[in-house]
Parts: structure tokens; sequence; C-alpha cells
């Protein structure tokens, strides 16, 4: 019985990144070797073990056939016989399909260092049609390893398991796996690249795909096209080390964008009602967390005005933060606020403009949230008007902090 580590610590080590898990292969042993070992058993589909000591996982070395569509529809075989080769093989890119024996020999049959050095994500070998998924991974690896090209082989692989349905077949809990890490890698918008070029994205969210091609009006949007623009956007959000929720809220906020009927454009009048719409959509189908989508449903319906802080009256200003429930929950501001600089500043030549709509909202919240709505209530003989008048108390606190008339 050899142990290997393999995978992603071999790949991080050799890019002199920091390794932050180690997987092994266990070549000619048994379950019940393992267990004998002390190791405890905990793989549902195949032999996984934890060590008994470090609690890192060791997975017999095994092979897999594919018996129906979808990424758990597959055979697995395991034995002493199946090689350290056989178990590589069925790994999804060469640059994850090396390994590392006891004395430290690099061990790379697929040539993963080469391809490593070369900055290139190539498929192992034609099993990777097998698990659509695979096109995700390899997408997320493109938005993390942002100086990394596509094998022109493996961009073709993909598009034949697009075009053939396998896509089709992705479940949506890992779907939305996937794209959540993506958004938290250096560079999402490749992601997104990626799974164009390969026709992916029009299937997997195709409200996001046809944002490509849409013109903007060109004083507010130099880049001009709504595809490129939420890419910038998307990639300011990353660039700035914004949470997940404020990612796909980013992500999210144009969508309507693309049903604008052809005689509209450039103008895009009422497409925030519209992209808040279409997340519904896409949140239920990716069934995104349940924050995430709230989030993102604020930033789409209401970043237009946001946008427009600056001119809005105290009234308008208090019912804008009622909306966004900053009375219940103050954190939220921050998090549309940074989704909305995200999207002010993510155009071509404005990425460092000033965005003062949000220090202007800031004011008016904490002069809102500093009424005693508890107090008024309490001296308020008619229960029935206790909403109209702590709304007019924050409009009268708004307004002192900054100014404007009714």
């Amino acid at each position: 019985m050899k142990v290997y580590c393999v995978g992603g610590a071999i790949r991080d080590e050799l890019l002199g990144l920091p390794i932050k898990d180690r997987d092994w292969v266990v070549v000619g042993g048994t379950p019940e070797q393992l267990v004998a070992e002390g190791y405890l058993p905990v793989g549902r589909d195949f032999p996984v073990f934890l060590h008994p000591r470090t609690r890192e996982e060791y997975a017999l070395a095994r092979t897999e056939r594919k018996t129906a569509r979808g990424y758990r529809g597959f055979q697995v075989y395991f034995a002493p016989d199946v090689t350290l080769e056989d178990d590589l093989q069925r790994r999804d890119l060469t640059i994850n399909a090396m390994a590392r024996d006891a004395d430290g020999t690099l061990v790379d049959p697929y040539g993963g260092l080469s391809d490593l050095r070369n900055g290139v994500l190539r498929h192992v070998s034609a099993s990777f049609t097998e698990d659509p998924v695979r096109i995700l991974r390899l997408a997320r690896f493109a938005a993390r390893f942002t100086g990394f090209s596509v094998a022109p082989e493996t961009m073709d692989l993909m598009r034949t398991m697009v075009h053939s349905g396998e896509v089709d077949a992705l479940v949506p809990e890992r779907v939305w796996q996937e794209i959540a890490k993506g958004l938290m890698e250096a560079r999402p918008s490749r992601m997104f690249e990626v799974l164009r070029a390969c026709d992916a994205l029009g299937r997997v969210i195709p409200e996001l795909d046809r944002l490509w091609g849409v013109p903007q009006r060109a004083d507010h949007h130099p880049e001009v096209d709504t595809g490129v623009h939420v890419m910038m956007v998307v990639d300011y959000a990353a660039t700035h080390g914004f949470p997940l929720g404020v990612r796909f809220a980013a992500l999210m906020h144009d969508l309507g964008k693309g049903t604008t009927p052809a005689q509209a454009l450039p103008r895009h009048i009422g497409h925030e009602a519209k992209s808040a719409e279409l997340l519904e959509a896409v949140c239920t189908r990716l069934r995104t967390p349940v924050d995430v989508r709230d989030l993102a449903r604020l930033v789409a319906r209401e970043h237009g005005l946001i946008h427009r802080a600056l001119e809005l009256r105290p009234a308008t200003l208090v019912q804008l933060l009622e909306r966004l429930d900053v009375f219940r929950r103050a954190a939220r501001l921050d998090d549309v606020l940074m989704a909305c600089e995200a999207d002010y500043r993510g155009r071509l030549g404005l990425t460092d403009r000033d965005y003062p709509q949000a220090a202007h909202l800031r004011r008016a919240s904490d002069a809102a949230r500093a009424v005693d709505a508890g107090a008024i209530a309490r001296s308020c003989p008619d229960p029935a008007s206790i909403r109209s008048r702590v709304h007019a108390a924050r409009v009268a606190a708004v307004r002192a902090a900054i100014g404007g008339g009714d």
C-alpha cells in the first residue's frame, strides 16, 4: 500500500501559493486495511477516509465509468489493482493531475507541470466530458489563475458537451456552488467569459448571457456594451474585496437591459423593475441563499434611484431607506452601497470617479435612525397614526441633517 499527495496541493505548491488542504490517494490498499489502521470511513459513493490524527482525506485509488447524464451518473471501481495513473486520468485538468510520493518525487503522467509553466488549462482525457460540472470548474480556475488560457481542444470539448445537452443535466445546487466560488476569485469576469466562449452561459444563466451586444448610452457608459459593463462591475467588486452577496448583486443588477425593445435602445427606461423580476427567476432556478437573493433584489430595483440620491428630497430619501429596511437591518445599507458603487465605477475610464451618493445616504440614514420611534409610539394617542408620525419625524431629521425641501 502506497500513499500519494495529489491534486490542488501539488499545483499550488508548484505555483508558490499557500496550501489550504491536502488530499491523498491510497494505491494498493483496501477499506479493511485503512479501518484497521484507525482511519474513519466517511465516503458515501466511494471509499474516503479521514486520517486518525490530521483529519485529512484519504481516498482509495479509483476509476469511474459514465452510466447516466449529470454529475452523479457514475459507476465507481476501486481495488488494489487500480494504479495511480488510472486515478489521475479521471481528474479534470492536467494541472490537477499531479502527485508526490512519500520521498517527494513528482508524478506527472499527463503533462501538468508543462501546462502549469505555460499557463494552460487543459483536460486530462476524454473522461472530462462525463461530468458537466467540470465546465464550471474550469471556468472558475480561469477566474483564479487570471493569466492562464484554455487549450483550444479543451474549449472544443466543452462546446461539444454543451451542444449535446450534457450541461442541461446540471443540478442547481452545484451550479450555484461553482458560480459562488467563481465570484470570489480574483477576476470573476473570466469565469463568465469562458462560459460564454463554450456557449454554456446561455444554458446556465440565459438572462445574463443576453446582455452582451446590448448598447447603452455612451455618455453614461463609455464602454457601451451592457455585458462588458456588468463584467467591469463584478471585477471592481472583486478587486475591492466585497463579500459574495455584493458581488452577486453586482452581477445581476442590469438583467432588465437584455429585454429592452430594439426601438428604445440605447435607453433603458424602467430596467430596474424588470431586472428585479428576472432576478427572481434566476435565484429560484439556482436556489441561491435567501440573504443573497434579497440583497440582489434591492440593488436591482433601487440602484438607479440611489445613483440620483443627491437630487432626492428628504421624504423620498426616507421612503428609499424604508424600502431598504435599514431601520431593522442597518448593515444592509453598506452592502447595497458597495454594489451601487461598483456599478457607478465599473465603467470605461470612470473607475476612480467620486461617489458622493454613498456618504449622502449614510448621513440621511444616521439621521433617520436616530429618531426614537418607540418614544413616538408611546406618546401617540392614536395607534393608527404611529407609522405616519414616525415617518414624518424621520423626514424632519433628514431635512435637518442634509437640507432640502419637502
